[in-house]
Parts: structure tokens; C-alpha cells; sequence
């Protein structure tokens, strides 16, 4: 992507892009929170997913995406999470997790996937009959790959032809039925034969009620829609796979038992794998003015500006000597979260980080999220869940993040 550079003060090159586009990488920790909470750099990563991803809330800027964000915050509650672990989250990992179980092997990112999907259609609003859930799984994961189109290697126009068909499908088969029962519950609720109660809080009822305010057509809420399926699955088998393949490959029985015993051991261990292993490695802003760093160097109006998520989630300044090293008992700045920048900073902060990495407890409060990736993995833990020693994972040919497609394990008796 990247020709030539040169250095720009600490943590920062200038380079070109094959468009001839003006390039500056940033790497330290300090310039790349700093970028992502600037009001003058706006997303650019997902240009070329814009059939999945135009115009949803991730790729807005300024005062549409405050709008949006803060219409939807209103999803993202600590008391709906809290009632989400206890009573949604058990029973969805049981049904993911038991029939591999039963049978004595599985896959790691299948699991992830399909643990969350009802959880994320639940958040979306997309209604799913028991027959239909594999459909969706491969829809959401065809989503996926779009949105990150900018890292394939393969043939793009493969790609976007089959986000297309994926998109025809999606709509044909949940979107355009979970929306007209989301209008008759609205029609209801205005002329008071539906009371408030038994309309959905989601994200796709929350657009059908502000389409007229916020000028939205139905092609953006059912891009919107998509994106919390893609991203939520995504994000949260990464994170699953990614933790288990750090705690395995450690090699430390002793934690391994205690994070096995103790969930708030284990979301820890989550929150180290997700600073080494960010579900997105880079993010990519274009400067709309000339942005002045820390370090003093001015970034010109136009640049595309890539910040290094995964170097600044390393660097020693921070982390301390060994800052590549999976260590989730390692002390933690005060004023820095335990997994980095992995959940964005600023505005475009992740908007489910504490559904998918928990809410660790301060002394004296009585509730502790664990976080869905904690749970799940704790769950896998207890049933007895190892790397299949006849299969080792896959790492995934058609991006160059760092994602396993297949993750193979076994489930053993404990001793």
C-alpha cells in the first residue's frame, strides 16, 4: 500500500499510496488516540466496502454521525447488558456450545459466530426462525468480508458480486419481513392499539421510528442493520479465537486453571488478546484541515493518515519491555483501558465494547460484567475444549488480517 517513507517525528512516517495520495502511518500509542479522537480526520478505511458499509454509523463524520451515535446509545446500556448475560447469553452459548460437545469436537470461530448470532439479530432487529439461522451466520460472515474489502487479496469483483447476492438474499429472506413487523408494532403504538411494551427496542425499530428526522432511506437502515450483524459476529469470534489460542500457547497450566475457574481471570486474558490481536490491525482517516501532532509535525489538509492500531497497542512507552508478550496480569497505565486502542477511541469508540469485552468491577460494586467473549470462552474451558492435535487452525487466505478461518478443537474429560 505504502512506497517510500521518510520519518516525521516520533511514531509517524510520510509516505505515497499507489494513487499518489499523501501518506503518514502513525505507530505511538499517544499520536494514535490523539488521531482517533481529532475532530479534523474522518474514517477512510471503508471506502471500498461501501456496499456494506456506506453511510452507516461507523463511516460518519461530524454532526450526522453524532445524531445517529446518540440515538442508538440509547441500545447500549449497562442494565440491558447486565439482564443480556443473565438471561440471554447462558442459553445462547449452551445451544452453540453442547451439540459439539456431545459429539467430542467443533470449531472455534463457528462457535463464536454462532453463539452471538441471536444476540446481535436481537440488537439489530432481525428477526430469525429456527431453520433460518445458518443462513444468516453465512450472510453475516459474506458481510464481513466486504466490509473489509480494503485488506482481500483475492479477486475483488468476486467479492462484491458475492456481497451482493448475500445482500439480495439478506433482504429477501430477514430484513424486509422483520421490518414490516416492525412498522405494523410502530402503526400500532401511534394509534394506540399496540402498547410501548410490545414494541421492539433494537436497532432497526430505533431507525423506522427517526427515518423522517434523521432523512434516512431504507437502503442505509438495512446497510446499518447489516453492519451490527457483521460486526458483532466478527469481532467476537476474533476475540474468542485469538484469547484461547493465547491462553493454549502459553503454556502456563496454572493460569490456564485459574482463568478455567474464575471468569474475571479470564476477561482479563481477553483484554490482553485483544491489545495484541485488534479485530481491525489499522484504521485509515483523511485529514479534512491540517491537523497539528503532539510531536509538533502538521499533518497537510487531504493526507490519508493510517494509524497502526496493533504497533501502538505494543509500544514499550506504554506497555513496558516485553509489550508483545501475552501477560494479562501485567499493570496497566491509569488513563489507558487494559485492551488498547483495539476499541477505538474518540467518536468512533466501539459502540458494543462492553457487551463484547465486559465492564471490569471497582471495588464495591455489586455488578461485574464479564463480557460476552469471557463468558463464552470460560464455557468452552469447562467443557473440556483443547486445539485438536490432528488438525491444526487455519489462518484465513482471503485477508491480510491476521483472522483464523478454522479453528479445530476437541473436548476432553478434566481431570
Amino acid at each position: 500500500m505504502v512506497g517510500g517513507s521518510a520519518d516525521v517525528g516520533h511514531g509517524a512516517r510520510v509516505s505515497t499510496c499507489p494513487v499518489d495520495r499523501p501518506t503518514v502511518t502513525l505507530s505511538c500509542f499517544g499520536e494514535v488516540r490523539d488521531a482517533m479522537r481529532a475532530k479534523d480526520l474522518r474514517q477512510a478505511l471503508y471506502d471500498d466496502g461501501a456496499l456494506v458499509m456506506a453511510d452507516c454509523l461507523l463511516d460518519l463524520h461530524g454532526s450526522e454521525h453524532r445524531d445517529r451515535r446518540r440515538l442508538e446509545n440509547r441500545l447500549f446500556r449497562r442494565e440491558t447488558f447486565e439482564d443480556y448475560e443473565t438471561n440471554l447469553l447462558p442459553r445462547a452459548i449452551a445451544e452453540a456450545i453442547d451439540p459439539m460437545a456431545v459429539v467430542g469436537r467443533g470449531d472455534l470461530v463457528q462457535i463464536g459466530y454462532r453463539a452471538v448470532m441471536h444476540l446481535t439479530s436481537l440488537v439489530a432487529g432481525i428477526d430469525v426462525a429456527d431453520g433460518d439461522a445458518d443462513r444468516l451466520e453465512h450472510i453475516v460472515k459474506v458481510f464481513s468480508k466486504g466490509a473489509t474489502a480494503v485488506h482481500a487479496t483475492g479477486d475483488r469483483s468476486d467479492l462484491f458480486a458475492e456481497v451482493g447476492d448475500a445482500l439480495v438474499e439478506f433482504d429477501e429472506l430477514f430484513f424486509q419481513p422483520s421490518t414490516a413487523r416492525r412498522q405494523y408494532a410502530l402503526a400500532g403504538l401511534a394509534n394506540g392499539t399496540i402498547p410501548a411494551s410490545e414494541v421492539s427496542r433494537d436497532v432497526l425499530t430505533t431507525l423506522l421510528q427517526n427515518v423522517d428526522a434523521l432523512d434516512l432511506p431504507i437502503e442505509v437502515i438495512r446497510r446499518e442493520v447489516a453492519f451490527y450483524l457483521q460486526a458483532g459476529g466478527h469481532s467476537t469470534a476474533n476475540a474468542l479465537t485469538h484469547t484461547l489460542d493465547e491462553l493454549w500457547s502459553h503454556g502456563d497450566a496454572d493460569l490456564l486453571g485459574r482463568a478455567r475457574l474464575d471468569p474475571a481471570i479470564l476477561q482479563r486474558c481477553v483484554h490482553e488478546a485483544l491489545r495484541l490481536h485488534p479485530a481491525s490491525p489499522v484504521a485509515w482517516r483523511r485529514t479534512l484541515a491540517p491537523v497539528e501532532m503532539r510531536s509538533g509535525t502538521v499533518i497537510a489538509e487531504n493526507t490519508l493518515v493510517v494509524l497502526d492500531i496493533e504497533a501502538a497497542n505494543r509500544d514499550e512507552s506504554v506497555w513496558g519491555a516485553g509489550s508483545d508478550r501475552f501477560d494479562p496480569n501485567r499493570d496497566v497505565p491509569d488513563g489507558v483501558h487494559a485492551w488498547g486502542l483495539s476499541f477505538g477511541a474518540g467518536p468512533h469508540a466501539c459502540i458494543g465494547m462492553e457487551l463484547d469485552g465486559g465492564v471490569p468491577a471497582d471495588p464495591g460494586d455489586s455488578v461485574h460484567l464479564h463480557g460476552t467473549v469471557a463468558l463464552l470462552a470460560s464455557a468452552l474451558l469447562r467443557a473440556g475444549a483443547v486445539p485438536d492435535p490432528s488438525e491444526p487452525p487455519e489462518i484465513d487466505p482471503g485477508t491480510e488480517r491476521l483472522h483464523y478461518s478454522r479453528y479445530p478443537i476437541v473436548f476432553e474429560p478434566l481431570s
